[in-house]
């Protein structure tokens, strides 16, 4: 799982921005102020009937980003996210298909996990970083880091409750190697077709991501 670099790559990124995008034709758009704002990944979620496509006109048309697939729940969403050119795959929680499709196939994978007893079974299965989600409701901050006191050199990717207000004290926690985010990319932020304020927010996000991590 580590050997393109992808667990370093997240780390220097920090924030991942959660892209939720009806129409293909706001995809090139929305990657462009990503990279223009200072945060060049995008989790473009299967919530919409567009994600795959979405997906697919970023790894083609965007090469500075970092474009992988977000809330995918079963296999079939996997295979479709890896044929359209997503990097990683990220999930609410985790499922063993997907688990033996990525491994099989040197996708790069977080999988969600909340509890001990998932996170066991996820770092028995090779698994360094999973995605705690929903951060807000499971004990955002404190809970990761009594975590990775007993899963020792385990990481976590929060997302649900991080805003810029809590981000500088997430990223400079030793238990969280980035963050998920979807202030800066809501819908409503560009449904007039205009982008400016998504990159906006977005370089706001990248300016804490310096301060802290330099």
């Amino acid at each position: 799982m580590k050997e393109n670099g992808f667990y370093e790559q997240l780390e220097k990124t920090a924030v991942v921005p959660v892209v939720v995008l009806e129409k293909v034709e706001d995809a090139v758009p929305m990657a462009n102020a990503l990279v223009k704002g200072g945060l060049p990944a995008a989790e473009v979620t299967f919530r919409t009937a567009a994600a795959a496509d979405c997906i697919r006109e970023m790894s083609e048309k965007c090469p500075d980003i970092l474009v992988g697939a977000g809330t995918v729940v079963n296999l079939e969403q996997c295979k479709r996210a890896v044929e359209a050119g997503a990097k990683f795959i990220v999930s609410p929680g985790y499922d063993d298909a997907i688990i033996d499709y990525c491994l099989e196939n040197k996708v790069n994978l977080i999988p969600g996990a909340v509890t001990p007893a998932e996170l066991t079974h996820l770092i028995n299965r090779g698994f360094d970083i999973t995605k705690f989600f929903p951060a807000n409701l499971y004990g955002g901050l404190k809970a990761t880091e009594t975590l990775s006191a007993v899963f020792v050199g385990h990481r976590f990717m929060p997302t649900g409750g991080v805003n810029l207000e809590n981000l500088p004290e997430f990223l400079g926690s030793k238990s969280i190697i980035a963050a998920g985010g979807t202030w800066m990319v809501k819908p409503a932020l560009f449904a007039d077709g205009d982008f400016s304020k998504v990159e906006e927010m977005t370089a706001e996000a990248a300016a804490v991501v310096k301060k802290v991590r330099g």
